[in-house]
């Protein structure tokens, strides 16, 4: 199975989300071998689903609140995601843990309350540019994955982004992202069991419809989380039909 996640960022507004659903829709068709979908900001979301009910594209959610509901300004929970059609939301983005001070503590927390939530997890891991120079990023990617072993079964996607390439235009050479997406299959393998071989892992980096059949090659890599090409909607659409083309 390939899967294709389009995170807008804090990009966008109304007037754009209509304008690419419209472009993408019509040259978009559903393919059995992939799974779509877009992570818009939360204003979006309603609108989002709205625009993309019934054509075989996933609604996500950018981020979530690992408490039910309470006194927590500024924050969604998960199950006002669930109730606007999300399938599923990002966690733990390298973003959220700079930027927000995310911890692992803190996402062990969130990755049930996604899933007690029917929403699927899409946890992301990856190391920054010197953890990488100190030959330090399978120590990293250990680290981060550790929650695994307590959060319990339930759905989940990985996603490994290298820090340092994303945005930057830089993207990890192919040996690089094989080295970390097999280190992510054994240890996935060795905190769920058996049900570890079967979550898939997504390259997000600088992912281009130029290098995304490059990445697709490569084993262990099940498609791609996509920041910058995806606000494109003739780019992400080139991605989609390089998954669907590569199934």
């Amino acid at each position: 199975m390939r899967m294709l996640v389009a995170n807008w960022k804090m990009n966008h507004l109304r007037a754009d989300l209509e304008a690419f659903a419209s472009t993408f829709l019509q040259g978009y068709g559903a393919h059995p071998g992939v799974r779509v979908g877009v992570a818009p900001p939360f204003p979006l979301l309603a609108p989002a689903w709205a625009a993309f009910e019934g054509r075989g594209v996933e609604i996500l959610g950018q981020n979530g609140h690992q408490e039910a509901k309470g006194a927590f300004t500024g924050e969604v929970s998960m199950a006002q995601l669930r109730d606007l059609g999300c399938a599923g939301v990002i966690l733990g983005h390298s973003e959220r843990r700079q930027f927000f001070g995310e911890t692992d503590a803190l996402l062990a927390r969130k990755l049930p309350a996604a899933r007690s939530n029917g929403l699927e997890p899409l946890l992301c891991v990856g190391e920054r540019l010197e953890e990488r120079e100190a030959g330090r990023t399978l120590e990293v990617l250990g680290s981060q994955l550790a929650i695994l072993g307590d959060s319990g079964p339930g759905p989940l996607t990985l996603a490994y982004e290298p820090v340092w390439a994303i945005g930057t235009g830089r993207r990890a050479e192919p040996g690089q992202v094989a080295e970390a997406h097999h280190f992510i299959r054994v240890e996935l393998v060795r905190h769920l069991g058996p049900a570890g071989e079967s979550v898939p892992i997504l390259y997000g980096g600088s992912v281009t419809p130029e290098n995304f059949d490059e990445l697709l090659a490569i084993p262990n890599v099940a498609g791609g989380l996509v920041g910058g090409a995806s606000l494109d909607p003739t780019k992400f659409l080139a991605l989609v039909r390089s998954a669907q083309v590569n199934v």
